[in-house]
């Protein structure tokens, strides 16, 4: 798979990179998990076009520097405990991309982003597997992930997204996957319909990204109502950032799916398109 100087790039220069929130791993065998219509029947509603390679940017591998895993075929790596055994089972085994991780490892550190780390062990943790196995099933698309870095902050991630705009030219579709919502496992379920704070956190999300108010949205910890339940831990929000940057200058949102896990799990998802 060639990424630069390919003469068929500008049949595969993409607009569109996406949010998804991947939900919980169980949507793998609950086939009444409001996820699954969503994932199932993206290529026909979603994206139509099929891509050259996919990156996925996972809230579930976390480094201190940004890491892309460069892989043969990539394992499937079961990141979950105490859950049925047909989950276990499940394989997707997707050829990775040297050539992709390179081209990652070129745009960020041209962006100063001067210590870039490529894995040639690690798989696709279920961040991207549980999601990938039903939007495409067939799993012929090579597929690299990044990580996410947690001591950082928002506008760092935004930065490492603008980084990456150059690969939707490439035919490279830029998915984060992680959780509008992403409270802690002890935080009360709602079963009222949606948990007030939760509720309002959704609002401001989606009032700032629909809005193109990215500043806000980076600076989330002085702007959004609620936002230590809301993301205790920000690894599952920063893939947010990152595609959002690889929209560029100017973008527009669009809100591409929404339901509720217990009143507090969000699963907002978003599309960004390049103006």
């Amino acid at each position: 798979m060639k990424m630069v100087g390919d003469k068929n790039n500008n049949e595969m220069n993409f607009r569109e990179s996406f949010f998804i929130t991947h939900g919980n791993p169980i949507l793998s065998v609950e086939e009444a998990h409001p996820l699954r219509p969503f994932f199932e029947t993206w290529k026909q509603k979603i994206f139509s076009k099929k891509p050259k390679a996919i990156l996925v940017i996972s809230g579930h591998w976390e480094t201190d520097h940004p890491s892309i895993n460069a892989v043969h075929i990539n394992d499937t790596i079961y990141d979950f405990d105490d859950y049925p055994d047909a989950m276990y089972e499940f394989k997707y085994p997707a050829p990775g991309s040297l050539d992709l991780a390179k081209r990652v490892e070129e745009v960020l550190k041209k962006s100063e982003f001067e210590t870039v780390h490529i894995d040639q062990k690690r798989g696709l943790d279920h961040g991207a597997w549980v999601p990938l196995m039903f939007m495409y099933p067939d799993a012929e698309i090579p597929v690299c992930q990044l990580s996410v870095q947690p001591k950082m902050d928002g506008t760092y991630h935004y930065n490492l997204g603008r980084a990456l705009a150059p690969l939707k030219e490439e035919g490279v579709l830029i998915i984060g996957s992680g959780s509008a919502t992403h409270p802690l496992d002890e935080t009360p379920h709602y079963y009222d319909g949606v948990a007030p704070w939760a509720a309002a956190f959704e609002s401001w999300l989606d009032a700032a990204l629909t809005n193109g108010r990215i500043e806000e949205v980076n600076k989330y910890e002085s702007k959004a109502p609620n936002w230590e339940l809301a993301h205790p831990f920000p690894e599952h929000f920063y893939p947010l950032h990152v595609v959002v940057g690889a929209a560029g200058e100017e973008w527009k949102a669009e809100l591409i799916h929404t339901s509720w896990d217990h009143g507090t799990l969000y699963h907002g998802a978003y599309k960004f398109t390049s103006t």
